[in-house]
């Protein structure tokens, strides 16, 4: 086994977040049951925030960041992986509190692990991670709350990140109408290109009326903010939307109106605590139906040097798709 190990490390000295890539001794790494060959991993907003602000998402620094991570294990503490296994662990502490998946080797623990599924390779288990199984979950959690192809449009915030983009293709996939919302007008022909029926601007304040035109079945949403109470009076009855993220912010404001009169709901989806059996199963629906045709079309494949550009077009929206890592380039 390798003493030393190449990964993209953070530290924290005076409130300030420098990170870099850095040779580290194969001690730094926390004790697990798997140790795992990084063959890939990906850039998600969590990690740039991390990796360059800080921001209150690391428990403790100094950190490896990366909340995803695919690869092969080395060597396992449990019966449950054997060596030559081919894995994914996403979410859970990776990145946060634990090192995560910026680095060439990294050991976790046996239930954040899960075997790739067939149908899929791990750089494709990448191209989604865990802004991908967080789409998926949405996905899965609108049907299950009544979500239907024979319904009306399905709005998609943030269309043009990694989340919005997977969604975008995803519904797409499985015979959904997407409108998809940006605000970026450039990006128009990218998202049509993904599986967008319609691509509008961000959506704002239309009305100060408690409710709206009924427009959308459903929205996946991970932008939060204060116009999440515009799009609430505006869906459909009996509709949902599925609150994934807040880059916009995390407050919004609403009535109970939209609940009582017309039936809506709004769902939390949580993708770094979801039991192994649920999360199976989404990964299941990645590799299967869920599983677009232009997958890569989205992809921008880089190197661990790369990185740091990559994490700074994130943090100053100059970005689409999906950051790839590729760590180990004898591995594919």
């Amino acid at each position: 086994m390798t003493e030393t190990f190449r990964a993209y490390y953070a530290e924290k000295n005076d409130h300030q977040v420098k990170s870099q890539l850095k040779t580290l001794p194969i001690e730094t790494i926390e004790s697990g049951d798997v140790l795992i060959r990084v063959a890939y991993s990906s850039i998600n907003y969590k990690d740039a925030l991390a990796a360059k602000k800080g921001a209150g998402v690391v428990k403790n620094y100094p950190i490896i960041p990366g909340i995803d991570l695919a690869g092969t294990v080395v060597e396992s503490e449990t019966s449950a992986f054997q060596p030559g296994d081919e894995v994914i662990a996403t979410s859970y502490d990776l990145g946060v509190s634990h090192h995560g998946g910026l680095s060439e080797l990294a050991r976790v623990k046996e239930e954040w692990v899960l075997p790739l599924p067939k149908n899929l390779t791990l750089e494709e288990a990448m191209i989604y991670g865990t802004a991908g199984y967080t789409a998926g979950l949405a996905i899965q959690k609108l049907e299950d709350n009544g979500l239907t192809v024979e319904g009306s449009p399905v709005l998609v915030r943030g269309a043009s990140g990694g989340v919005g983009s997977l969604a975008v293709m995803m519904l797409s996939a499985i015979g959904y109408k997407v409108v998809a919302s940006t605000g970026n007008q450039q990006n128009e022909d990218y998202l049509k290109s993904i599986g967008a029926d319609e691509v509008i601007p961000r959506v704002e304040r239309e009305s100060e009326k408690p409710l709206c035109k009924r427009e959308w079945q459903a929205v996946i949403d991970p932008v939060g903010g204060k116009h999440v109470g515009d799009i609430i009076k505006r869906l459909k009855n009996r509709g949902s939307i599925a609150l994934i993220g807040n880059t916009a912010g995390i407050d919004f404001e609403t009535t109970v109106l939209p609940f009582i009169l017309r039936g809506n709901s709004i769902l939390g989806v949580d993708s770094a605590e979801t039991p192994m059996k649920i999360r199976k199963q989404i990964w299941r629906r990645l590799a299967t139906d869920l599983k677009p045709e232009p997958l890569h079309s989205i992809k921008q494949v880089i190197s661990l040097d790369e990185v740091p550009d990559a994490m700074e077009q994130m943090l100053n929206n100059q970005s689409s798709g999906r950051f790839v890592v590729k760590i180990n380039p004898d591995q594919q």
